[in-house]
């Protein structure tokens, strides 16, 4: 099976951040690394320096979206804050959607919360994409 992951996080976030989050989210669903097809997240993070730290360095491709792409996506788990600030009600959970070309069906980690030792909070979803 391969998966999207959708990724969401504070602006600055460090590496180890978003590497543990990552971890966690798909030890979570049962799923390694190789799993991964392709990471996905909003057009506003496309110089987020661990994220594509991230991508780098385990070669998945990142795919990003529009917050209007991302906003027409239906999710189980909308946010007014994510919406005010990224104008989106979802990130990491509509990005891993889209990414994955399907619906809530077939989400895996809907929206796994992780802060790291830095402060900063990161969002992993995970959907198997359709094939």
């Amino acid at each position: 099976m391969l998966v999207a992951l959708g990724i969401g996080c504070d602006r600055s976030v460090a590496l180890q951040t978003l590497q543990n989050a990552v971890s966690q989210a798909l030890a979570q669903a049962g799923l390694t690394h190789e799993a991964v097809a392709v990471c996905a997240s909003i057009d506003k993070k496309n110089d987020e320096v661990a994220l594509l730290q991230l991508c780098e360095q385990q070669d998945w491709p990142l795919q990003l979206y529009t917050a209007q792409q991302l906003a027409e996506v239906a999710v189980p788990n909308p946010s007014e804050v994510v919406r005010k600030y990224m104008g989106t009600p979802a990130v990491a959970e509509a990005a891993a959607l889209l990414a994955a070309r399907t619906d809530m069906s077939g989400l895996l980690v809907e929206k796994f919360k992780h802060c790291g030792a830095d402060g900063k909070n990161a969002t992993v979803s995970i959907a198997r994409i359709a094939t």
